[in-house]
């Protein structure tokens, strides 16, 4: 098993599809694609590609540790009792566990992700 891992930011394997829980939904019909690409620490630690259609839903990351780097589109996030901030292709940015909020999809999305939950 190799220690060194690329993310492919345009897999050639079929996504996950799915859509947001209703609890989490504002508005919208945001479509959801997941290219998992990596786990590891016991499945604690995840890597991969996610794309999301334009809608809103509440972002609530609870134990979860979630950084992200825009490949594509623009989101605007709003930390709950915080001011909207705009990430776009190139940015680059880290949800920290307890944050609270709405991801607004305001272009469809591409992002890498790593997640770590302990």
């Amino acid at each position: 098993m190799s220690l060194l891992k690329t993310i492919e930011p345009h897999p050639s394997f079929a996504p996950r599809e799915n859509v947001p829980a209703p609890d989490r939904l504002i508005s919208g019909n945001p479509q959801l694609k997941t290219w998992a690409q990596d786990t590891a620490h016991g499945e604690l630690v995840h890597t991969g590609v996610w794309e999301a259609t334009p809608g809103a839903t509440h972002s609530i990351k609870g134990q979860t540790f979630e950084f992200c780097h825009i490949l594509s589109g623009v989101i605007e996030l709003t930390p709950e009792g915080g001011q909207p901030v705009v990430y776009k292709a190139g940015d680059s940015f880290v949800m920290k566990p307890g944050f609270v909020g709405v991801w607004k999809t305001i272009e469809t999305v591409r992002k890498i992700y790593v997640t770590v939950t302990p």
